[in-house]
């Protein structure tokens, strides 16, 4: 087994805090990842304050991961020693079900295993994130970083890049068409970028005039403040998609009356709460309200090339490990442009 530090949870009331616990040793398919930089997700908050249920304690979060290989089994044909590579939210799958045989791993049908606060396919042994020194994975599970981007920059394409990016391309979304963002946070920000870059006309809605600026800055070519019923009325049955990155209670029926006939909207928030949808919202028009998870490993990587290419990283603040709890509050008050990405070599300090 090998020793790890990490920084790591014991109750949903408890802070964020030094933890020593055990990896385990490389198997022929394993990388052994030095953790660089880790990402701060808002899921990692809910999952730490057990807001959605079922948390397992104590939790080491983080499932945005950048790193550098150190050590490969003996079967490994994907990875050499010292080459940078990339961990997301899960690590593991049953391999069999439909949704895994066709590259839609996040949807597995048996057992889906998180990078943290989950369970390994023996369904008992827990998995620990990416606030910790050191990560070992099969290398089918593990992803190829292009040297050409800042690591830091990268780590929360992991997550916010890849849930953002997968709606984008499943809907086909691209040159010519309208596109709503709804929330300029860290989904947000990533959806803009990626949006704008594929050609789409990007519009953001959002609940702060004072956001404006920045979304124009990342690639927005319009900015609607959702709060004014008369601004949201000039843009009814305007747009062909809408992505909903909004993670608190909000009216959806007010997005859904953007769409165009044969209009999405996508939600890729996760509201503590159910959504009210009213029927005729959706009927008059023959508008669609979908959802989207993740990505699998497959177009997780086809993201992370994208990415690569047309130069798209995410906006972050770096920060050494021992602000985590200061970073967890911020994030909630929404005082970070656009995501928090700590610094792994300050967890020797």
């Amino acid at each position: 087994m090998l020793p790890t530090r990490g920084y790591a949870t014991k109750g949903p009331t408890s802070v964020l805090e030094p933890f020593k616990f055990e990896r385990r040793e490389p198997g022929p398919h394993d990388v052994l990842i030095e953790i660089l930089y880790c990402g701060i997700c808002h899921s990692d908050i809910h999952q730490a304050r057990d807001e959605w249920g079922g948390s397992i304690f104590p939790m080491v979060p983080g499932h945005e991961i950048v790193g550098r290989v150190t050590r490969v089994g003996s079967q490994v044909k994907r990875f050499k020693v010292g080459e940078l590579a990339g961990v997301g939210c899960f690590v593991d799958s049953c391999r069999r079900c439909a949704s895994c045989k066709e590259g839609l791993e996040q949807y597995c049908e048996v057992h889906l295993v998180l990078t943290y606060n989950g369970t390994e396919r023996d369904k008992k042994t827990p998995t620990y994130g990416g606030y910790s020194s050191q990560i070992v994975v099969d290398e089918n599970y593990t992803l190829k970083i292009s040297p050409k981007l800042p690591p830091a920059n990268v780590a929360p394409l992991l997550c916010a890049g890849i849930t953002t990016y997968s709606p984008l391309r499943h809907f086909k979304v691209g040159p010519g068409q309208r596109v709503g963002v709804v929330g300029l946070g860290g989904l947000g920000h990533m959806a803009i970028k990626l949006a704008a870059a594929m050609g789409a006309e990007v519009t953001v809605l959002s609940t702060s005039k004072s956001k404006e600026q920045d979304a124009r800055r990342l690639g927005a070519h319009d900015f609607v403040l959702s709060k004014d019923p008369t601004s949201l009325e000039a843009h009814a049955n305007r747009f062909d998609f809408i992505l909903d990155a909004v993670s608190a209670p909000h009216d959806l029926n007010a997005y859904l009356r953007l769409l165009r006939r044969d209009g999405v909207l996508t939600l890729v928030g996760a509201p503590p709460k159910p959504l009210e949808v009213r029927a005729l919202s959706l009927i008059t028009k023959r508008r669609t309200l979908a959802g989207s998870n993740i990505g699998g490993i497959r177009e997780t990587q086809e993201m992370l090339d994208y990415c690569a290419e047309h130069n798209v990283t995410s906006d972050i603040e770096v920060i050494p490990i021992q602000q985590v709890n200061e970073a967890y509050e911020r994030t909630l008050k929404g005082d970070v442009r656009y995501r928090f990405v700590i610094d792994m070599k300050t967890l020797g300090v």
